[in-house]
């Protein structure tokens, strides 16, 4: 291998994003150790108090204020790891592979998504209410104090298959486009979103832009993911013609127009019916379910959805690398 090739933007990147998508199928996302989205999860919110205390409480100064707060995340989130990455790679390029590495490690989150969904599974499985209450809890942001088995198990599920975009597609999307620094850029926009993007009184306005932008950025991956999942459930030897069927009739029963991409793949491949209504912060929020319920959600369809999350994100790993690869082909 030559200097040259080495010297190349895409390759490094590549091995980068291979050992990064690796340790996190091998340890997920240990509790003990820093994590790059705490802190930017900790910058919002300083700066949310710093921004709104200087700014009039209107509906144009809270708009104002919430764009200026994500200029200023995700600036600060994309440019920090690429200074980083340009300071490893002048000490030496293995230096930069191993920082960047770590860094795509961080930004993914399968085995996360599987352990704390499945800390719910083990629970439901026990009758466990309280403990399955407060599992839940920790990955959906519906109100879950009311909830009965069948509820929990549906919210566990949709969390699962939406976030197979969000916590998987698309941040290895981003990152062949960008290495790891795009792929901060994706996951600033979707920490934001997550923390400031509610239609209540505190956020309609000061979290509006996030929402918004967090809606354009996953729209091409959220339909990526939702394509890739349906393989998937060919592979996997699930419903995949029932899959296909729910997602072109049930892709937009959402008030989000990405969520319901991969959420309507995985009800229609487990022959299942999920969303409907909720509650969020004590108020009722009607909303149109997705899929048909051919028979009762069961607490093994965790368990499925699961494997529906990994092969999708091996299906996204492998696409990935492949146009990686091609790109560095042809530079």
């Amino acid at each position: 291998m030559t200097f040259e090739l080495w010297n190349t933007a895409v390759l490094p990147s590549m091995i980068a994003l291979t050992i990064g998508f690796t340790l996190d199928l091998i340890f997920g996302d240990p509790h003990w150790m820093p994590h790059p989205i705490c802190l930017i999860g900790n910058m919002i919110s300083r700066w949310e108090n710093l921004i709104r205390n200087a700014l009039p409480r209107t509906s144009k100064g809270e708009l104002a204020g919430g764009i200026l707060l994500v200029i200023m995340i995700v600036t600060i989130s994309t440019a920090v790891p690429y200074g980083i990455l340009w300071a490893a790679g002048e000490i030496h390029i293995l230096l930069r592979i191993g920082v960047e590495a770590v860094m795509c490690y961080q930004i993914l989150s399968v085995k996360a998504l599987k352990t704390e969904s499945m800390k719910v599974y083990h629970e439901l499985i026990h009758e466990n209410l309280a403990g399955a209450r407060k599992m839940v809890a920790m990955i959906v942001g519906r109100d879950v104090q009311n909830l009965n088995l069948e509820q929990i198990t549906k919210a566990t599920v949709e969390t699962v298959a939406e976030n197979t975009s969000d916590g998987t597609v698309a941040p290895l999307l981003f990152m062949a486009i960008g290495g790891a620094p795009l792929g901060f850029f994706y996951k600033a926009i979707n920490t934001m979103d997550s923390m400031i993007g509610y239609k209540n009184d505190q956020y309609l306005y000061f979290g509006r832009f996030a929402a918004k932008l967090d809606d354009a950025v996953n729209y091409i991956p959220a339909r990526i993911s939702a394509y890739l999942m349906i393989l998937a459930t060919y592979l996997l030897k699930l419903d995949h013609r029932n899959a296909w069927i729910v997602f072109n009739r049930d892709r937009y029963n959402h008030t989000s127009p990405n969520s319901a991409q991969t959420e309507s793949v995985c009800a229609g491949a487990l022959g299942i019916q999920l969303a409907g209504d909720a509650y969020y912060f004590g108020k009722l929020y009607e909303k149109k379910t997705i899929g048909d319920p051919l028979r009762p959600i069961a607490y093994d369809d965790i368990r499925l959805a699961n494997r529906l999350l990994y092969g999708t994100a091996y299906l996204t790993f492998a696409l990935c690398i492949i146009g990686m690869g091609v790109i560095e082909w042809i530079i």
